[in-house]
């Protein structure tokens, strides 16, 4: 017989869960802004400025990788210290 040890985890560090769900936000931020990029892109010959549309698309796409980023840092901060208290 092979014997089990049980493992209870009492606490995580905040900023290693925090890092983790940035890394989830990134992902998050970049597969949303793909689907977000393409609207105005798309737009972009309807209205006549090609340029437009594609720079819209693009700022759209940075915009929501940041934001993904920063929001998952914060929310896996909190849910690091709510975890933890």
């Amino acid at each position: 017989m092979m014997a089990v040890t049980k493992y209870t985890i009492k606490q995580f560090g905040v900023v290693s869960v925090g890092k983790f769900f940035a890394v989830l936000g990134l992902v998050w931020g970049f597969f949303v802004g793909i689907f977000h990029a393409d609207g105005p892109g798309g737009m972009g010959p309807v209205m006549g400025a090609h340029a437009l549309g594609t720079g819209a698309g693009l700022a759209g796409l940075v915009i929501r990788v940041i934001v993904g980023g920063v929001a998952g840092f914060i929310g896996g901060a909190i849910v690091a210290i709510i975890y933890t208290s």
